[in-house]
């Protein structure tokens, strides 16, 4: 190959490596970043607290014993309607009636002493007067003595009778616990409801729940009438909740249906107070506070401690300029001054919420104020306005997303495909 063929090839290489490089750069200044696009518009909006707990009755009371004995008779059984005033459970009263025994006759030993007593302290009353009437009617009959010593044995009798009348109160007292303790072996329904359950049977030993609450539990009688959801509600949550917000209540055991309900309590303290978690070493851990919600309608045969999920209305907007949830992101911003002294730009930025607004095939990050939260969408309260194109999506390419990025539509899924 000839000198002059050498350069012609080395030339017509060397252009093609330039175009090449050219158009290499070219095509990466062109190329945009795929994102999904959606503009700002007005739609209804439903801000939900949504939390998990169980059905609990109107009220309920745990039937325990207060003495100790074995259990004789339960003529109710779990699940049955009961009224104020029901015999609920017999416990052995033998040593009880011995008891009352004992104590009424302790009772009639310490009248008949306090009888004695007052007749010994009426003897020496008429001698003290017999003792006076001699002394001042002839003083050489009675001494000083005699009648200091009569004085003495009525101070005696007196204190006596005294002492027996108070042996007789006692007494009485003890009969009215024997007698008290004797009623105890009957307990009776407080209250009207249904036993929702009986923790002893018969021949077993009843005792008081003295250290332990479960310890003594014989039964529970619920009040079913009014029927609760009770859920907890995380710290973050519970302020937006008021009483009186809608709920919708799915339960567990009663699928595809939902129950309205409105909530009627909020707790004021935590479930778990800071200073209990702090000294079990569980600080970090979630506060949580109990919710009730009442039920309109429940259904006839719902049970106590079934599962349920609480949906709660917190707030609503019928028409709202609103964004994608996904949207919303947040950058480090330098707002806008109107001073005309410089700002220290490097002090002044600060992450700001926002959204990307796309003009042109660029997108540009813009502080947007945002109000209550639905299911998938965010209200605008400012930064935005109606038909403005916004950055909708994928997440991961707007947690990536420069400001003033090329961007370019993403291609329409097709039918039954999922977008990113």
């Amino acid at each position: 190959m000839s000198r002059r063929n050498r350069l012609f090839l080395f030339g017509g290489v060397l252009a093609v490596l330039v175009l090449a490089v050219v158009l290499s750069t070219a095509a990466r200044r062109e190329r945009a970043v795929q994102v999904r696009l959606e503009p700002v518009s007005q739609r209804p909006l439903v801000a939900t607290v949504t939390a998990s707990g169980r059905i609990v009755p109107k009220s309920k009371v745990d039937i325990s014993a207060d003495i100790t004995g074995r259990v004789v008779a339960i003529p109710v059984k779990e699940g049955q309607a009961v009224t104020k005033g029901t015999l609920l459970l017999r416990i052995d009263p033998s040593q009880y009636e011995a008891a009352v025994a004992r104590a009424q006759a302790m009772l009639s030993s310490a009248e008949a002493s306090a009888l004695q007593a007052r007749a010994n302290r009426d003897q020496a009353k008429r001698s003290l007067d017999r003792a006076n009437t001699l002394k001042q009617t002839a003083p050489n009959l009675v001494s000083d003595e005699q009648l200091e010593q009569a004085q003495t044995q009525y101070d005696v009798a007196e204190a006596l009778a005294t002492s027996s009348d108070h042996q007789v109160s006692q007494a009485r007292a003890g009969l009215r616990e024997a007698q008290d303790a004797l009623a105890k072996t009957v307990l009776r329904s407080p209250i009207d409801g249904q036993v929702t359950r009986v923790a002893v049977e018969e021949g077993e030993v009843a005792v008081p729940g003295t250290f332990s609450r479960e310890t003594g539990l014989l039964m529970t009688v619920s009040d079913l009438s009014v029927i609760l959801v009770k859920v907890q509600v995380d710290e973050t949550d519970v302020v937006r909740l008021h009483l009186g917000d809608s709920a919708d209540v799915s339960i567990d055991a009663f699928p595809d249906t939902t129950f309205s309900g409105r909530v009627t309590k909020v707790a004021q303290s935590a479930i778990l107070p800071a200073a209990a978690a702090a000294a079990s070493g569980t600080a970090d851990r979630a506060v949580d506070y109990d919710v009730e919600v009442t039920l309109d309608r429940p259904p006839a045969d719902i049970r106590p401690d079934l599962s349920a999920t609480a949906k709660v209305v917190t707030a609503t907007r019928d028409s709202a300029l609103s964004i994608p949830i996904i949207a919303l992101t947040v950058r480090e911003h330098t707002p806008i001054s109107t001073e005309t002294a410089p700002v220290d730009t490097t002090k002044a930025k600060k992450e700001t919420e926002g959204v990307f607004v796309v003009d042109g095939g660029t997108a540009q990050f813009r502080p947007v104020k945002v109000g209550i939260a639905g299911e998938e969408y965010f209200e605008v309260l400012d930064g935005l306005r109606q038909g403005d194109t916004i950055v909708a999506g994928p997440y991961q390419t707007i947690r990536d997303l420069k400001d003033s990025s090329r961007v370019r539509a993403m291609k329409a899924a097709a039918p039954g495909e999922k977008q990113p």
